[in-house]
């Protein structure tokens, strides 16, 4: 017969976890969307200009995002910041998000043809009013499923911020499993968690592109 030490109280903490993670992956997303948008339009009309800009961001994809919250954190504690570990969880997830956006973003404002721009400009519009009516508005659909998948990446790379002593989900998983020593049930339940958070975005992006979809 089966039998199990998981109570009420653990799964209100994997809870609790959970929720640190959706926040996490909220304001990663926001720093990461606000900046990759404005660094993909400069990346994609400033190339040459903006070229040390691509490789600052070649960076924050290249190294692993492990070494990054370590690096963040021990950097933190040197300077005498002060940063709670939310803050650089949410910081660094951030910027490596807004290395990845970047690129979406760029090659969204690539992918818009050169004919309606120029089709555009011999309407009347001015360089900007074509970025702005043109270009970004059709560069957003062509972006917006690589920014869905990102953000889904983003998600369940929260679970690296255990490393800074942050309580998510998986930490919270890891400390029920240390005291009742049942890791299948456990982790099943965490991964279950991720499931339905990362269906839910999921969900939601899908929502978004079939609503575009009907306005056409």
């Amino acid at each position: 017969m089966f039998s199990t030490d998981f109570s009420a109280s653990d799964l209100q903490f994997m809870l609790a976890g959970a929720w640190v993670t959706l926040r996490l992956t909220l304001w990663a997303m926001l720093i990461g969307t606000l900046s990759g948008a404005l660094f993909g339009l400069l990346r994609a009309t400033l190339p040459r200009a903006t070229l040390p800009l691509g490789w600052l961001l070649d960076v924050f994809r290249s190294v692993p995002l492990l070494i990054q919250f370590v690096l963040f954190n021990s950097f933190n504690s040197i300077a005498g910041i002060n940063w709670t570990p939310f803050a650089i969880g949410c910081l660094v997830l951030g910027i490596y998000c807004a290395s990845y956006c970047t690129e979406v973003i760029r090659g969204g404002v690539l992918a818009v043809p050169l004919n309606v721009i120029r089709a555009a400009r011999s309407l009347g519009l001015s360089y900007l009013q074509t970025l702005r009516y043109i270009v970004l508005p059709m560069a957003a659909r062509v972006s917006f499923p690589g920014w869905v998948n990102v953000s889904l990446g983003v998600l369940k790379d929260t679970s690296l911020v255990l490393w800074i002593g942050i309580i998510e989900l998986l930490r919270a998983s890891q400390s029920i499993v240390t005291r009742i020593q049942e890791p299948i049930l456990v982790l099943c339940i965490a991964g279950a968690m991720y499931y339905v958070m990362s269906w839910g975005m999921a969900a939601l992006g899908r929502r978004v592109e079939q609503g575009w979809q009907e306005h056409d």
